[in-house]
């Protein structure tokens, strides 16, 4: 699934490509036909212009081959055309779009993070303690203009189509516009032309040459284990990801391989021990000193000590 275009946003856009050129077909189509077909055409782009999509739920990479492989094929294709350094997606932002839709207040933005959540049973149920793992592998392009990791064609892609689908049925239920009516195309976009308005003015089309030595390259596997539901157009994360309104975790992959803030809570709490600890090492020193200036047992000894040598003393005397 792909995400649509939109200004400062690094969401894909072939599905608008696709739009476009049925629109156009369809117009070609109609211009003998009068006035009453131009009007329903205008009533069909204001229909398309409310539902422009603003979120989308995202299928994070965060598997450290994936994102070094696209990487250096992005680093390959920019040798070639330095313009094209514009259009590449930062690795933080890597992702598989699953479902897209139009949110369009906070109230649909919860009823949205509620249907994602109702998603987790479902996925959980399909699963059935099984890892899912999608293999990346080989390069295409749509019309030329969006660069993209295929994702293989197996049992795995089939079951991440059956979440998607189901998924869509869970959220429109619940009556968020979710969902286009094509068919689910899971991919990984790493180069885009809309990117970058000035770009396309110079970069009409992506030479396919660019990255003709990658066009089979394998470049991993990803464990599906979170689901998340982002915004296209709020700030992003340090990292480049997306804001990320709400997320469903799954699967062992997440217990193996703690994520940023899991990593900070760890950081913590290994701070908080090693204070704690050294607060309670110098509070029994500091103890330990006391007794020995008050009158404590190991002053007592000392002392006991010295009386039992001048014993000795005196009866040698």
């Amino acid at each position: 699934m792909a995400e649509m275009p939109f200004v400062n946003t690094d969401t894909e856009d072939e599905f608008v490509m696709n739009a476009t050129s049925e629109m156009n077909i369809k117009k070609k189509r109609q211009t003998s036909t009068g006035r009453e077909i131009e009007e329903g055409s205008e009533s069909k782009k204001k229909k398309k212009k409310q539902y422009q999509p603003n979120y989308f739920i995202s299928l994070p990479i965060t598997n450290p081959e994936i994102t070094g492989s696209v990487q250096a094929v992005q680093d390959a294709i920019i040798q070639q055309d330095q313009r094209l350094s514009k259009a590449m997606v930062r690795s933080g932002s890597l992702h598989v779009t699953m479902l897209v839709m139009r949110l369009s207040n906070e109230e649909e933005i919860n009823i949205a993070a509620g249907a994602l959540s109702d998603s987790k049973d479902f996925v959980e149920n399909l699963l059935k303690g099984k890892t899912v793992e999608l293999s990346f592998q080989g390069i295409d392009h749509f019309r030329n203009e969006v660069g993209f990791v295929k994702l293989a064609e197996n049992d795995h892609r089939t079951i991440l189509a059956e979440i998607a689908e189901t998924m869509k049925k869970i959220f429109q239920e619940k009556g968020i516009l979710a969902g286009e009516e094509r068919a689910f195309k899971p991919h990984l976009t790493f180069m885009k032309l809309s990117k970058s308005t000035e770009l396309r003015k110079e970069v009409k089309k992506i030479d396919s040459s660019l990255y003709e030595d990658f066009k089979n390259h394998y470049f991993g596997d990803e464990i599906l284990h979170r689901l998340d539901l982002c915004s296209m157009l709020k700030k992003k994360q340090p990292n480049g990801y997306y804001y990320c309104e709400s997320s469903i975790v799954f699967g062992e992959k997440h217990a193996a391989e703690p994520d940023d803030a899991e990593l900070l809570s760890l950081s913590k709490r290994l701070v908080e021990n090693a204070v704690l600890k050294a607060v309670q090492q110098y509070l029994e020193e500091t103890q330990s000193k006391t007794r020995q200036t008050d009158g404590s047992p190991a002053k007592t000894e000392t002392a006991a000590s010295g009386s039992k040598n001048e014993s000795d003393n005196d009866n040698t005397k």
